[in-house]
């Protein structure tokens, strides 16, 4: 596995371990803004059905149709999207 791979492997699973995942408060009920501090939205980089939110397309978390839409994102903590091949933190 190369490098990126395992940094987005393991960034995305300290997010899930951490409960951090899940949309703003009032969609779809996911956690408050207050608990994704200290974290960025990262598009453009997600697989099949790990997003964290909603987007034009959808409502939902876990809802991606496609790997690397760049539309789908997740939430990472700040610095590491821009580390990632394809990533895009979106504002």
């Amino acid at each position: 596995m190369n490098e990126n791979k395992i940094l987005l492997t393991t960034a995305i699973a300290a997010v899930m371990a951490l409960g951090l995942a899940g949309c703003p408060k009032n969609q779809n009920g996911g956690k408050s803004a207050s608990s994704h501090a200290g974290m960025e939205k990262c598009s453009g980089i997600v697989r099949t059905g790990m997003n964290d939110c909603g987007t034009s397309k959808h409502a939902c978390a876990g809802k991606a149709s496609a790997d690397g839409a760049a539309d789908e994102w997740v939430y990472l903590p700040k610095g590491t999207c821009s580390k990632i091949t394809g990533g895009q933190v979106k504002g």
